[in-house]
């Protein structure tokens, strides 16, 4: 057999470098799943710098998507995890909703000291959460059904009993100086501090997802969920700590959200359903799970939120947002799709 040889191409220090692992490194660049996610947010944030211009690129301008990313964050990041496993969560609107109206009736109508509201309104979105997971995991219906079961017959108990409750649908709340410094503060009167809460479950759940066995458990679970089983791995467990985990995200939203404007509404909430899919997605989240990072997630959910708020500043029709979004959906997904097909025909080929 004639041998076979290996091109080569220099190296800056002299020596060379084989091309296969030129293609091997330019694979592992496109198969990690945050690659096309950040094409799409660098593309999005100079369109929108180019036609939004100086207002766009404001302080003001900065606020208004980094504002929107921030909430939408909050939640994206614990439903990715649950996406990455597999699983799908349609109920946080209704979670919002909820634990917003716990807060505001507790603390607003009642009087109650502001803490045991946030107490109760967190609560309320871990024990949703961990009804979703037990059903899941014990009834073996598709968690689509599950939580969109959820989603629904959460906000028609919202409604009734906030109206049984108040006799009106939207509650005022006086937070107080220390809960409205640490939830509902504005930052220079145009940053929310939920960024910063935004920064942290990035940090805590980046750390679980890419450094921790917890993690590996995740990602096995969705690649395979009866392999991952085989192995020793809590599959129940792990599913429904990350159900609580998504829940818990959407009522934190909700707290901040409610001391942020002093007041809650039972209408609050269902546009996060799709959009932190859509925001996930973007990120280079797999629908069938196995597949997905943090990093991603949170490039998907600014080029979510610039392409939301970069509009306004085009002097465009807003009406025509809904369209972008919808195009810029598909053509992540498409994208995403591309660079993993991208990715296997880099990886090395075996030596005859």
């Amino acid at each position: 057999m004639a041998p076979v040889h290996t091109s080569t191409a220099p190296a800056s220090d002299g020596a060379t470098v084989p091309s296969e692992s030129r293609g091997a490194a330019l694979g592992n660049l496109v198969r990690r799943p945050e690659t096309g996610a950040l094409i799409g947010t660098l593309s999005v944030f100079v369109f929108f710098a180019i036609f939004g211009g100086s207002q766009f690129l404001s302080a003001g301008g900065t606020a208004s998507w980094l504002n929107v990313a921030a909430e939408l964050g909050i939640i994206a990041i614990p439903v990715g995890l649950l996406m990455i496993s597999g699983e799908l969560d349609l109920s946080v609107g209704s979670v919002l909703a909820s634990s917003s109206m716990t807060l505001a009736i507790v603390s607003g109508h009642w009087g109650a000291p502001v803490g045991l509201g946030i107490l109760l309104a967190l609560g309320l979105g871990l024990l949703t959460g961990f009804l979703n997971g037990l059903l899941v995991t014990r009834t073996g219906v598709p968690s689509f059904v599950v939580t969109l079961a959820t989603n629904f017959g959460l906000a028609g108990l919202t409604l009734g009993l906030s109206r049984v409750i108040t006799g009106t649908t939207s509650v005022a709340i006086d937070p107080g100086s220390p809960a409205k410094e640490l939830f509902g503060t504005l930052l220079a009167n145009k940053f929310e501090v939920a960024i910063f809460w935004w920064i942290g479950v990035v940090l805590v759940v980046g750390w679980m997802l890419h450094a921790s066995r917890y993690g590996n458990w995740i990602l096995a679970v969705g690649g395979d969920t009866v392999s991952a089983r085989a192995t020793g791995i809590p599959v129940p467990k792990v599913k429904i700590a990350l159900f609580m985990g998504s829940a818990l995200g959407a009522a934190l939203v909700g707290v901040i959200q409610t001391l942020l404007y002093n007041s809650a509404q039972v209408a609050n909430g269902q546009a996060f359903v799709f959009n932190s899919i859509i925001a996930v997605v973007i990120g280079g989240v797999l629908l069938t799970g196995g597949y997905g990072s943090v990093v991603g997630v949170v490039l998907g959910t600014l080029t979510f939120a610039i392409v939301q708020q970069g509009i306004y500043y085009t002097g465009w029709n807003s009406d025509w947002a809904s369209l972008i979004l919808g195009i810029l959906l598909l053509a992540a997904v498409l994208m995403n799709n591309t660079f993993r097909k991208m990715a296997l025909s880099y990886a090395p080929k075996r030596k005859a």
